[in-house]
C-alpha cells in the first residue's frame, strides 16, 4: 500500500480527498465534529505542500446535505468551495485550492460502485487519498472504484487505523476484549475469532441476552437475535456476562439479579456489581479491546458503559476502542487523551477485526 507521504510532487497534483464527513447535525449545524477533526493533518498537510483538493463524502445525517460540514470547513479554512452538483457534468474547479462535493450518495453510481461514476470523479484529480476508514468496509464508487483509474494512497488516520487495529492480531497477554452493543450478527464473527486468543472476553449489552438464552436465562421483553446462534461452546470460564442488570418496566428501571429478571421486564444496562467484577481483570490486563456500549446508550442507559470507560481510562493497559456510542461515552466524560486508540470506525472495525482487511484497503493495495 502506498501513503500520502508517498505522492511525488504533491504540489503540482490535484487531489480527491476522499473524507468521513458523515456526522452529526443538529438544526442546520454541525453538533460533534470529531471525525472531522481526525481529518485536519491530512487536509492541512496537502494545504501545506500546496496541492489542490476535491473532498468528497457520503451523508446520512439532517437534511441530507453537506452544507452545515462546508460552513464548517469554511470557518476554518476560509478558501473553500462548495460544489452542489457534479454529474455528469464535469465542474469547474480553476478558482481556488480546496472543494467539498455534495453528498456522494445523492448519485446511485456512488453505491453501485458504477464505472461511469467512478471514472468520472477520478477525471477531476491526479492522485486519490482515502482518508475514510469508517466507510472502508463499503465498496462503493469513491472508495473501491476511483483508485482503479488514478493511482490511490492511504491518509495519516488510515494508516493509523490500520496499524493500531492490527495490534489486537498479535496481543499482549492479559488480554481482555469487552464486547457490546446490540447487532449480534456484526458481532458473533469477532467473538468467533478472538475467543481463543484472550484471556478474558466481556460481553455486555444486548448481545448479552442471546448467551442468557442459550444458558436457559429468561430475559424477558429484552431484544435478541432472530437468529438462535449456537452459543454453548463459548460458555466457559474465560467468557463473563453480566450477573446483575438495570430492567426496565414502563417507566421504573431498577437493578436486579439476571437470574431474577421476570416476563414483562426488558434488561437495558449492565448492573454495578457486574462493572465491579471487571476491575481487577482491567487492572492486569496488558492490553483491552472494547467495541459497543453496555447498554441502550440512545435511550439514556449509559452508566455502564461510562463507569467502563472510567476503569480503562485509569488502568496502564494498550487500549483500543471504537463504535459511535462508545466513543461518545468518553468523549462525554473528556477522557480521550487517557485511551491509547480511539478509532473513528464502527463497522469497518469490525469487519477489520474479523477479516484482516477492507474492501476500501484491497482498492489501495491493486491501485495504480
Amino acid at each position: 500500500m502506498k501513503y500520502i507521504r508517498d505522492i511525488v510532487d504533491v504540489q503540482t497534483k490535484r487531489v480527491f480527498l476522499r473524507l468521513d464527513l458523515n456526522v452529526p447535525v443538529t438544526n442546520g449545524a454541525v453538533s460533534d465534529d470529531f471525525r472531522i477533526k481526525k481529518s485536519f493533518e491530512t487536509i492541512d498537510f496537502l494545504r501545506k505542500a500546496g496541492a489542490s483538493i476535491v473532498m468528497g463524502s457520503h451523508f446520512e445525517g439532517e437534511g441530507g446535505s453537506l452544507l452545515p460540514v462546508y460552513e464548517y470547513l469554511k470557518a476554518r479554512y476560509g478558501d473553500v468551495s462548495f460544489v452542489s452538483d457534479f454529474f455528469p457534468q464535469t465542474p469547474d474547479f480553476s478558482s481556488g485550492k480546496m472543494f467539498l462535493l455534495e453528498n456522494l450518495r445523492k448519485y446511485e453510481g456512488e453505491k453501485a460502485n458504477s464505472p461511469l461514476f467512478a471514472k468520472h470523479l477520478a477525471s477531476f484529480t491526479d492522485v486519490y487519498v482515502n482518508e475514510a476508514f469508517p466507510s472502508a468496509h463499503r465498496a462503493h464508487a469513491s472508495i473501491v472504484g476511483i483508485p482503479e483509474y488514478i493511482p490511490g494512497f492511504a491518509g495519516f488516520k488510515f494508516e493509523e487505523e490500520i496499524k493500531n487495529l492490527s495490534r489486537a492480531f498479535n496481543p499482549e497477554h492479559p488480554f481482555l476484549f469487552i464486547l457490546g452493543g446490540a447487532k449480534f450478527e456484526t458481532k458473533i464473527p469477532l467473538v468467533k475469532k478472538f475467543f481463543e486468543m484472550v484471556d478474558t472476553m466481556f460481553i455486555g449489552g444486548a448481545i448479552a441476552n442471546d448467551f442468557f438464552r442459550t444458558q436457559g436465562i429468561q430475559t424477558g421483553e429484552s431484544l435478541l437475535s432472530k437468529s438462535d446462534f449456537n452459543l454453548s461452546s463459548f460458555l466457559t470460564p474465560k467468557l463473563i456476562l453480566p450477573h446483575d442488570v438495570v430492567v426496565q418496566r414502563g417507566e421504573q428501571s431498577y437493578t436486579k439479579k439476571v437470574l431474577e429478571v421476570s416476563s414483562d421486564e426488558k434488561i437495558v444496562d449492565v448492573g454495578p456489581g457486574s462493572i465491579e467484577e471487571l476491575r481487577t481483570k482491567i487492572k492486569e490486563a496488558k492490553i483491552i479491546l472494547w467495541n459497543g456500549p453496555l447498554g441502550n446508550y440512545e435511550m439514556g442507559f449509559k452508566n455502564g458503559t461510562l463507569e467502563l470507560a472510567k476503569m480503562i481510562a485509569e488502568s496502564r493497559a494498550l487500549s483500543i476502542v471504537g463504535g459511535g456510542d462508545t466513543v461518545a461515552s468518553i468523549a462525554e466524560l473528556g477522557l480521550e487523551d487517557k485511551f491509547s486508540f480511539l478509532s473513528t470506525a464502527g463497522g469497518a472495525m469490525l469487519d477489520f477485526l474479523a477479516n484482516g482487511t477492507l474492501p476500501g484497503i484491497e482498492a489501495l493495495n491493486t491501485s495504480l
